[in-house]
């Protein structure tokens, strides 16, 4: 199976231009996986994933961002007492996705600064023995991870972790950024994470550097490589997964749905779709 979505649900006019911003139903006629992020921020009730259970089909996905102290951006120790007590708050908070079978990954994105070296390896280890049943995708951001003397080694211990290595598409820098490296890490889940290609933003961080870096639009040929390469992925995990996150200018939703024109895929069990107001003045 291959699905496409995008990060977040409230920001894709395109997708119903009548709208300022969209619910996560109306999302979910169009496409049938989110990413989402509000976990990323702060530890939530379970009320609040099972509040979005009520508003898709049941077979629509998610995949939830990892809390950000989960991946090292912030102190555990300003939102819990011990590691440990932070991951069994945030498998709390996503429960209700879990035994609805509509996660389909805890996405750890990790910053920068996340090398790799011995200790970060043996967090990783950690993080599946705190999350033992969590399906985890695994985005690093930090070059070394791929230093040619190393990414085989990386992405064995990734299958032997049963975490899917995210293939990332970014602006191709010097110093910041990681290559698109389409490997399968875990037969039962692959995922594309798709920021866009503008150079100028991402080679300059800044205050805006988070808008700037996502605004981009894949033009047709760029498209065609991704559809060539999950046809290739396909045929290596049970589910793949193409998440557009080039959202600054609002480019993501059109790029998802050429991609599934291109890729020929239909989806069938979307939401209902509402009845379009007919204007007879």
């Amino acid at each position: 199976m291959i699905t496409i979505g995008l990060t977040t649900w409230s920001e894709h006019q395109s997708l119903m231009p009548s709208k300022k911003q969209l619910t996560l139903n109306d999302y979910a006629q169009f496409l049938p996986v989110v990413e989402v992020d509000s976990f990323y921020y702060g530890l939530r009730a379970p009320t609040v994933s099972a509040n979005w259970l009520t508003q898709v089909p049941a077979s629509f996905q998610f995949i939830i961002k990892a809390h950000q102290a989960m991946t090292r951006q912030e102190d555990y120790a300003d939102f819990t007492s011990t590691e440990k007590e932070l991951f069994v708050r945030y498998r709390q908070s996503i429960e209700p996705l879990i035994k609805a079978g509509q996660l389909q990954a805890v996405l750890f994105q990790f910053p920068p600064f996340f090398q790799l070296n011995q200790e970060n390896s043996q967090y990783l280890r950690q993080i599946r023995a705190w999350l033992p049943d969590v399906p985890i995708a695994v985005e690093f951001r930090h070059q070394s991870w791929y230093d040619d003397a190393f990414k085989q080694q990386m992405y064995a211990f990734l299958k032997q972790l049963n975490m899917t290595h995210v293939i990332t598409d970014e602006a191709q820098t010097p110093t910041n950024s990681v290559p698109f490296e389409p490997v399968v890490t875990n037969p039962a889940f692959a995922m594309l994470r798709l920021h866009g290609r503008n150079m100028a933003g991402w080679q300059n961080p800044g205050a805006q550097w988070r808008k700037q870096r996502t605004l981009y639009r894949y033009n047709q040929d760029e498209l065609q490589f991704f559809a060539d390469a999950v046809r290739q992925i396909k045929n290596q995990a049970e589910q793949v997964a193409v998440i557009f996150n080039n959202n600054s200018g609002g480019d993501a939703a059109d790029n998802a749905l050429q991609l599934q024109q291109l890729l020929g895929l239909e989806f069938p069990d979307l939401a209902p779709k509402a009845p379009e107001q007919i204007d007879l003045f």
